[in-house]
């Protein structure tokens, strides 16, 4: 299971490139209204970053995102540009390093030799699926061994790699996503993200939900889904940074259509996952009942434990008959580890 330890604060300073730089148009893809933009600003870069430092504390670190887009595929002089921008924070001190997201088929070693000029630290990369025939459904323009190859490139120049990947989209299925998160695994991917699939308005994807070709995830579906991917990344020790959109990402927008648009579509799956292997834990303990129970989780994962609504543990004190049952955190303890102590 997960390493612990405390670890220091983080944020990201996120500068939406929406949709520029990537002329593919893949059935999900709507940039625009993800990143809530239409159009780019360069000017207005170092007032953002400025107006975003000026309200993270100085016990955080912080990096800037270039987010929204194929960052390696735009203009290559006002990528390098950003790139400088974003230096010169870095050089003085005032962020820790430069992230950004890319498509794997944008990577090569022109580009990496370019990143790494500029102090880049972290590259993220769209990688959505390792299963071919996923890929072509979803119209991505590459297979699975161009992002083998990015992943494989990206690592050999000493980046951090964050792989994304989705759930529910058109064709795949519970076992591909799980074969897709163990790849990334495989692949020594540093950290992941994992999106169940919204379906945005004026996207083909959104087309083929209206027309019945594509059926959308209910709440249920990515939740069960997204938690057997995250078990896996869980169990290969891979941090996972975020489950779903965030609320920048105008998840309540009229363009949304539908699909896995729940606001906590990530504590819903942590919080399965959680209940997993809490009941495998205390089936192993033989008859409970009446018994008072103290669970001990990692240091700030006892809302993932109760399960969100305490949903878990109304489960887990039904289920086992307990007479009481506590969840405390504990720092000693691992994430996604558990230690339980009873007594009549």
């Amino acid at each position: 299971m997960m390493k612990g330890g405390a670890s220091m604060k983080h944020a990201n300073i996120p500068i939406f490139i929406p949709h520029m730089g990537c002329p593919n148009a893949c059935v999900f893809c709507d940039q625009r209204s993800i990143s809530g933009k239409n159009e780019f600003r360069e000017e207005s870069v170092r007032e953002e970053i400025e107006k975003t430092l000026a309200t993270i504390g100085k016990d955080t670190e912080t990096e800037i995102a270039f987010f929204g887009g194929s960052f390696t595929g735009i203009d290559r002089s006002l990528m390098c540009r950003l790139l400088a921008l974003a230096k010169e924070y870095v050089d003085g001190g005032r962020v820790k390093g430069i992230r950004l997201s890319t498509r794997p088929d944008y990577i090569d070693r022109e580009v990496l030799e370019i990143l790494r000029t500029y102090g880049v630290t972290h590259i993220e990369l769209g990688l959505q699926s390792m299963d071919d025939g996923v890929l072509k459904s979803a119209k991505r323009g590459h297979d699975a061994a161009c992002a083998e190859r990015a992943c494989k490139l990206v690592k050999e120049y000493g980046f951090s790699l964050v792989g994304q990947m989705m759930i529910g989209l058109p064709d795949s299925s519970a076992a591909k996503e799980k074969a897709t998160a163990e790849r990334l695994c495989e692949l020594s991917v540093d950290a992941v993200r994992i999106y169940p699939t919204v379906v945005f308005r004026g996207t083909e994807l959104c087309e083929m939900a209206e027309s019945g070709i594509y059926q959308m995830l209910d709440e249920s579906e990515a939740v069960k889904r997204t938690k057997i991917a995250l078990r896996v990344f869980v169990e290969h020790d891979v941090p996972c940074i975020r489950v779903g959109l965030c609320a920048s990402e105008k998840l309540a927008s009229s363009e949304v259509f539908g699909g896995a648009n729940h606001s906590a579509i990530g504590e819903l799956a942590m919080g399965e996952l959680y209940y997993d292997l809490l009941c495998e834990k205390l089936d192993a303990m033989g008859d409970l009942a009446g018994k008072n129970l103290t669970v001990f989780v990692a240091k700030g994962e006892v809302s993932k434990a109760v399960g969100h609504k305490r949903k878990n543990y109304e489960r887990i004190l039904k289920k086992y008959s307990l007479k009481r049952l506590k969840i405390l955190e504990k720092n000693e303890v691992l994430s996604y580890n558990i230690i339980i102590e009873y007594n009549g």
